[in-house]
């Protein structure tokens, strides 16, 4: 029983259907992730540029190998943090308040990236957006996941809508830092990111008392005993941290390996609890085994898309003319190519997954097209870099695999929302979503390991690899659909 009335009211405004029969708070919470996506991928944009331009042209100077580890580092702890952001929207805060405290610290990272120089800037910005990020992303797809209930064919329509928003953040962002970047340097850059995120934080605000009353609740409150224990855990972590980068045992070069340990070790330990824990029902847990498969192939999945910012990024800095005629394009545009086409691809396959109701393909199918279609673009950037030595990739080819990479992600990251919010067990719901940003904290870190392997092997041979390996597992999840479906049913 809900002992304030409001909050029902609130709970019923926000189910209203819009027109397109989704609920009204859906599109709330898509344009607030439109702006919190524009700022970061803004930043992503540009961010493994600024790591290795020259100090001449504005940037650090840091090194292909380096670059690659401090940016698949810095993209697993956004999504690693997101672990706090679940058990505190569980324990301490109202999700929908943590969305809001979210984007207030993410606009303070991106504002110190502007406004302080060198790394000290760098690694106080970065900090900053991980932890503000850890706040929104989880909660403000777990409240998504409310609007649905039990309505499963609709959810995952539901959710390419609002993967339409993020991926429409994440093209604008980079195309707006890199015009920005190119003409009047990267510290401004930084600085229209924060104005994005300002937009968001905006817009939220205005719109969230209509969200559902589901969102305004602490499920399970922590008493004063489990918070200190909770805070004496966080300090000792930070203190850990801190002697292991003082003492040198972990440097800017090997912090990916570090930080990809740590999100499996944290899948693994949110696997076992819930597989363990008496609170979850047996049904429960068939459900969760079911989504270990699923959970695997997303976190490798991303470790491919998100080399746009890693090995990528090295190839095109090394590899690639961004001249068309007598204009060279900002070298942060190529990446922002998968998001447009996202964008464009994304509406009619939400309309398909409507039209065919039931007989649309399952969860793992659909991850198997994914997979195949971002193994053939990585085949296809191998035939480039075979057809064109040296820096003379044309870059408009380029684009358009990467343009075929994006699609891809229309298969995977909404069907691994939906499915996530779907399976949740009651006790467990935003520690479920969490797992889904662990798999993206598994692929952004895996990706910073890739490109450090991109720094040391053949072109040829790293994307022949990188190209047969999710072709290969595209054909085990096809083979295996059916028996995951009955699974997490």
């Amino acid at each position: 029983m809900v002992s304030n009335p409001s909050l029902v009211e609130t709970g019923e405004a926000s189910l209203r259907r819009s027109p397109s029969r989704h609920p009204k708070s859906l599109w709330t919470l898509a344009l607030t992730e439109l702006w919190e996506r524009f700022s970061y991928y803004g930043l992503q944009g540009i961010l493994s540029f600024y790591l290795l331009y020259s100090l001449s042209e504005g940037g650090l100077a840091l090194g292909a190998a380096t670059t690659a580890s401090i940016v698949g580092a810095y993209g697993g702890a956004v999504y690693l943090s997101q672990i706090l952001g679940a058990w505190a929207a569980d324990r301490l805060v109202p999700p929908r308040r943590l969305v809001l405290l979210g984007a207030v610290v993410i606009t303070l990272g991106h504002l110190a990236l502007a406004l302080l120089p060198g790394t000290g800037g760098l690694a106080v910005g970065l900090v900053l957006i991980a932890l503000g990020t850890g706040a929104l992303k989880t909660n403000i797809t777990s409240i998504v996941g409310m609007l649905y209930a039990e309505d499963r064919d609709r959810r995952d329509a539901g959710f390419s809508y609002f993967y339409m928003a993020i991926n429409a953040g994440a093209f604008l962002g980079p195309v707006l830092t890199g015009i920005t970047q190119s003409a009047w340097g990267f510290h401004l850059a930084f600085g229209l990111a924060a104005v994005g995120m300002v937009a968001g934080l905006i817009q939220y605000s205005l719109k969230m008392g209509a969200l559902p009353a589901e969102s305004a609740v602490v499920k399970n409150p922590v008493g004063r005993t489990g918070l200190l224990h909770a805070l004496t855990v966080v300090a000792g972590g930070l203190v850990l941290a801190g002697l292991v980068w003082w003492t040198g045992l972990v440097d800017s070069e090997n912090l990916v390996n570090v930080v990809t340990a740590v999100v499996f070790l944290a899948a693994a330990a949110y696997f076992t609890v819930m597989l363990r824990s008496p609170a979850v029902d047996t049904d429960e847990k068939r459900r969760i085994r079911g989504f270990l498969p699923l959970w695997l192939a997303s976190t490798l999945y991303y470790g491919l898309l998100f080399q746009q910012f890693t090995t990528v990024a090295v190839f095109i800095d090394e590899r690639v003319d961004l001249r068309v005629g007598s204009w060279e394009m900002p070298a942060s545009w190529p990446g922002s190519a998968s998001s447009l086409a996202v964008i464009l691809v994304a509406p009619a396959v939400a309309a398909l997954w409507i039209r065919m109701g039931s007989r649309q393909p399952v969860t793992a199918a659909k991850y198997a097209i994914g997979l195949g279609v971002i193994g053939a673009a990585y085949v296809l950037i191998l035939l480039l870099s075979s057809l064109f030595p040296g820096q003379t990739v044309p870059a408009l080819p380029l684009l358009l695999v990467l343009a075929l990479a994006g699609t891809s992600e229309i298969f995977v990251g909404p069907m691994g929302l939906a499915v996530a919010t779907r399976i949740a067990p009651r006790r467990f719901r935003n520690q479920t979503v969490a797992l889904m940003m662990l798999a993206l904290a598994g692929g952004s870190s895996l990706s910073g390991l890739l490109g450090t392997l991109y720094t040391a092997v053949p072109a040829g041979s790293y994307f022949a690899l990188v190209g047969a390996v999710p072709l290969v597992l595209a054909v085990g999840l096809t083979l295996s659909a059916k028996r995951i479906d009955t699974l997490t049913r």
